[in-house]
């Protein structure tokens, strides 16, 4: 008990110092632009612009650390934020992982192999875009390529599709409820898919509804 709390210590100091690191480095970007070119914006302008803004990514940051942490766990969770890409890398290289490896989210293990498989996506993640960036002019003209944009524009829809298939099969009945709810919702207002962030705990709490109702039936 004493080893695990130790760890949770180290994990919760590290993660808070790196998000603060990331945090101070992202706001260096736009500071040293404004150094360089002796160009500062005034102040009622900063703030029309945060206001068009930044409540949206309040609101979804909060939601996804609500949503996300529980999956993903302490150190896994640091990381993913941290790196960025949350729903459309992070969760689901994390959600793969425990799957294959046979444990659960909010365990010792489902913590381990989580951060394990965040880091690793990281890491891949870094080195792709690395080798992507010095060989940009060369393929620039294969990723414009019509024939492959097809493939660009589903990567996310297929990732999340492989991940649907395996949790769906588990419990179909409690699937049914909020899949269909979300294929209606996007069908009927189309622009709502910028925002599937925010849908995601609607999701969960119709999961957690219909479950709930299920298992008062004894039908589950």
């Amino acid at each position: 008990m004493k080893t695990q709390k130790s760890y949770e210590d180290m994990t919760h100091f590290y993660g808070k110092l790196w998000i603060w690191t990331a945090v101070v480095v992202v706001l260096l970007v736009p500071c040293s632009a404004c150094l360089y070119y002796s160009a500062w914006p005034e102040g009622s302008a900063v703030l029309k612009g945060l206001l068009g803004v930044a409540p949206i990514y309040w609101t979804v940051g909060i939601i996804e650390i609500i949503t996300y942490t529980p999956m993903l766990g302490t150190g896994g969770s640091y990381l993913a934020f941290v790196t960025g890409n949350l729903s459309g890398l992070k969760a689901p290289c994390a959600l793969t992982a425990m799957e294959n490896a046979g444990v659960k989210p909010e365990t010792e293990e489902g913590e381990v192999i989580s951060t394990i498989a965040i880091a690793t996506s990281s890491i891949v993640t870094t080195l792709v875009i690395a080798l992507g960036v010095i060989l940009l002019s060369s393929i620039q003209p294969l990723l414009d390529s019509p024939a492959l944009k097809p493939a660009f524009d589903n990567i996310l829809p297929a990732l999340f599709g492989g991940l649907a298939v395996v949790y769906v099969s588990k419990n179909v009945k409690i699937a049914v409820a909020p899949l269909v709810f979300m294929v209606a919702i996007f069908l009927l207002v189309p622009s709502l898919a910028a925002s599937v962030g925010i849908l995601v705990p609607v999701g969960a709490l119709i999961s957690i509804g219909v479950a709930r109702i299920l298992y008062k039936k004894q039908m589950i």
